[in-house]
């Protein structure tokens, strides 16, 4: 993850409830186990039509919308299953951030955990968005400011909030990982104190291996 204060981009409205992962990134973009090729398949059975041509009629099809990279989404955005693929085919289309009232829990987990933003504001202000949005017919100029949790329009200036460890993980740019590692001293302080407590519990998988091999 990349450090990140500030949003500023192009927000367009889909504007569909219980928006879920396969529709994300449908099953049969699921095959490899890494990060990559996942641009065709976003959103693709509204992309594409039976023929794997571009439907005219999709927002996301129109040169108009081309520099689109903040959805502007119905409630529960990314219920369904917990494929972690649906947040980075977002990504790799050029997704910074989504908007919506409401996302499902683990797809708001893996996105915030990869430094894809996700701004919950109440359904009205939501949907004032959305017509915002919606009556411009292009993409209309989102700024959102992490850091001061808000995020502004031409017509709207709403606030938001997050979680304490997620602020910090954009801001500094730390994943799950990372964030943990900052507090490594105190993790390993209660180790050796745990260790110096219950000696027979240290490097037990290692010890039981050393004795797998000697008997062999």
């Amino acid at each position: 993850m990349h450090k990140q204060s500030k949003i500023n981009g192009h927000a367009a409205a889909l504007r569909i409830a219980n928006f879920d992962t396969d529709q994300v990134m449908p099953k049969q973009f699921l095959r490899g186990i890494d990060k990559s090729g996942l641009t065709e398949g976003l959103f693709y059975d509204l992309r594409f039509d039976e023929e794997g041509k571009p439907k005219p009629e999709f927002f996301l099809n129109q040169p108009a919308y081309a520099t689109t990279d903040v959805l502007i989404a119905g409630s529960n955005y990314g219920c369904g299953s917990s494929r972690e693929h649906a947040v980075w085919g977002m990504q790799q289309f050029g997704f910074k951030a989504v908007i919506a009232s409401s996302f499902a829990e683990i797809f708001y987990s893996n996105a915030m955990g990869n430094g894809l933003l996700l701004v919950v504001l109440p359904e009205d202000q939501v949907q004032a968005l959305m017509k915002e949005a919606e009556d411009s017919g292009a993409p209309i100029c989102v700024d959102i400011d992490i850091e001061n949790l808000t995020v502004r329009t031409l017509k709207h200036e709403f606030k938001f909030t997050m979680s304490a460890r997620h602020h910090r993980m954009f801001l500094e740019g730390l994943d799950v990982i990372g964030l943990t590692l900052k507090y490594k001293p105190q993790i390993d302080a209660f180790a050796q104190e745990h260790w110096k407590a219950q000696p027979w519990v240290k490097d037990v998988a290692r010890r039981t291996i050393d004795r797998l091999v000697m008997s062999s």
